[in-house]
């Protein structure tokens, strides 16, 4: 075994080139203002990591080092002598890496919230064009009660509304700038952290030397929130998955996002989908990955902390795919109105309607349920529907039906009736659209 190789970072870490260049001419900006080192040292460094750096991105550089802070230093030295020495003044490998990954996190999170409100825009796209659809509400996934299927389609909106807050408030504890901590005690050269701070756009300085170089929370809250974001795409997917099934019917997918069988031609996959589903508990094994990792470490750095990189970098890449193709299913997506209306007809959808119908009459909730659930159990036995029901029938139940409930057994007027904050008629979805 390569003993050098298994230590080397560099086949993922150079994902942190641009960052680790920005941090080093700021880093080097400030060792001048400070006198720390003379103006003309600092002019040739800076020049020569804008060099390297123009020449990265244009993809004459490859680098090959053991990781890539080192690599870039040796090129420095390549190109501007031993000068290049002079940049790594007052800081250490520890604080170094944390800035590159902070820098890019923060570059990130901003990539994962507009993605997530591209996905929230679709969502409430399709749910504006299909506003007075109806279909089955489903609780253990069978018919319960009528709803919109903009209302239903709304909730995943929610729950990506509520990701992209945790995300927002996660940047928070990203935008800590930790440059000046050095390998975990600080420096005793007159550094000004706020000043390199500025020049990279932190809103604030870390304070505790040791805690800093030690610091992977801001990592592992955002493996945890992309975990959550990709549950939330899990849930959604398995739903597409389900509505577009034959038993369901529900919606049909675009070609686009659909795949055939290897061995049976009429099939129409949903793919996608499926690597959407699946992919989440890739994303829950970068978590689980870091937490395990940093669960027994003692202060302060440690060389374990280098595994905090692939998990990241996967999880970073993994749910900015996952988001843009949820949002381009969704975004294709094709409702079968009609289908979801005739599901509603299967089981007995108005059975609570017909219990708030009794309530409303003064009669104890609990009374009422247990009423309709006789009239439940004598329509299975009688193979009959409420609709079937005389008013005769519904009168040997209680004396308190009248001709007035076949008024409630109406799909729409069920939805409407159900004006609460937050509920399905069309006036409180409206509402929610443009809370949303």
């Amino acid at each position: 075994m390569e003993l050098k190789k298994f230590v080397s970072s560099i086949d993922y870490d150079v994902k942190l080139a641009k960052y680790d260049i920005f941090g080093s001419i700021a880093h080097t900006k400030m060792l001048a203002k400070c006198k720390i080192i003379p103006q003309s040292d600092a002019k040739k460094i800076i020049n020569g990591l804008n060099s390297i750096l123009k020449d990265f991105e244009s993809g004459k550089i490859k680098f090959t080092g053991e990781d890539i802070h080192t690599s870039i230093e040796t090129e420095l030295k390549k190109r501007t002598g031993d000068v290049a020495g002079k940049m790594h003044t007052a800081r250490s490998r520890n604080d170094q890496v944390l800035l590159a990954e902070r820098l890019y996190l923060k570059d990130e999170i901003k990539i994962i919230v507009e993605k997530i409100d591209k996905a929230i825009s679709v969502i409430k796209k399709v749910a504006r064009k299909n506003l007075s659809v109806i279909m089955p509400g489903f609780t253990h996934l069978q018919n319960a009660q009528p709803v919109l299927f903009s209302h239903w389609f709304l909730s995943y909106g929610w729950m990506l509304k509520r990701d992209r807050e945790r995300f927002l408030d996660c940047y928070k504890r990203v935008d800590v700038m930790p440059l000046g901590s050095a390998a975990f005690a600080g420096t005793e050269f007159p550094i000004n952290r706020d000043f390199v701070a500025k020049e990279l756009g932190f809103s604030k300085i870390s304070e505790s030397s040791v805690d800093t170089v030690s610091d992977r929370d801001f990592l592992i809250e955002f493996l945890f929130d992309c975990s959550l974001l990709s549950m939330h795409l899990s849930r959604f997917a398995e739903e597409i998955i389900i509505w577009s099934s034959q038993q369901f019917g529900f919606i049909k997918l675009s070609e686009q996002f659909t795949t055939g069988s290897s061995i049976m031609p009429q099939k129409k996959n949903p793919d996608f989908a499926e690597l959407v589903r699946g992919k989440t508990g890739r994303i829950y094994g970068n978590l689980v990955s870091l937490l395990t990792v940093m669960k027994g470490l003692p202060l302060s750095y440690n060389r374990d902390m280098q595994e905090d990189k692939e998990p990241l970098f996967d999880s970073v890449e993994t749910i900015k795919n996952m988001l843009d193709v949820s949002s381009g299913m969704i975004n294709t997506v094709k409702i079968n109105s009609e289908k979801m209306l005739s599901s509603c007809e299967n089981g007995f959808i108005f059975a609570t309607d017909i219990a708030d119908y009794l309530t409303s009459k003064r009669m104890p909730f609990r009374t009422a349920h247990n009423i309709v659930g006789k009239i439940v159990n004598y329509c299975s036995k009688n193979k009959k529907s409420f609709n079937n029901l005389s008013i005769v029938e519904w009168k040997k139940f209680s004396a308190k039906f009248e001709k007035s409930v076949f008024d409630v057994l109406d799909f729409r007027k069920s939805v409407e009736k159900r004006k609460s904050n937050g509920g399905t008629s069309l006036s409180s979805v409206k509402q929610q659209l443009k809370k949303l």
